[in-house]
């Protein structure tokens, strides 16, 4: 499965703030066997991460699109707006299993306003902005993901896991 990663984040952007996010949520894919096909950093905001949204779903670039960024109350926060401007299905389940398990950890897990749907045959998870929140969540959530994947794409039967 082909994997894409955008880091959403004004200050990462412009070059002011290292991006850690993106990278830690790019190398689970990769050891979690997906090819990441891509990797950007796009200003918070809709407009920009719409467009990117589109692109790699209608052109069929990617099978799974995570996000990292833009899921907070800042008023620039919008990553789950522009997500659900663009999907034609929602997959609320994987943003509450996200926000459940990281509870376990963190009371300000509820803070998360994160969604996920899909595009095409593609799904877009979005993950908060932290590498350590990026990391639990990709744990918890990478697993089942394979599963809900190969049923997307039409090969459920080729999937190895229940």
């Amino acid at each position: 499965m082909r994997a894409a990663v955008i880091t959403v984040s004004d200050s990462g952007y412009a070059g002011k703030r290292e991006d850690t996010s993106g990278p830690a949520a790019a190398q689970m894919l990769r050891e979690a066997g997906y090819e990441v096909v891509s990797v950007r950093i796009l200003p918070d905001g809709k407009e920009m991460l719409k467009k990117e949204f589109c692109r790699l779903c209608d052109e069929d670039l990617a099978d799974l699109i995570v996000t990292t960024g833009g899921t907070g109350f800042s008023p620039r926060d919008l990553t789950p707006e522009a997500t659900e401007e663009i999907i034609e299905r929602k997959a609320p389940g994987i943003a509450e299993a996200m926000r459940l398990h990281s509870l376990t950890i963190t009371p300000r897990a509820m803070l998360s306003r994160g969604t996920a749907g899909i595009r095409k045959q593609a799904l877009i998870i979005n993950l908060p902005g932290s590498p350590k929140a990026v990391r639990e969540c990709m744990e918890y959530i990478l697993p089942p993901l394979e599963h809900g994947l190969a049923i997307l794409k039409g090969e459920a039967g080729e999937c190895a896991r229940p």
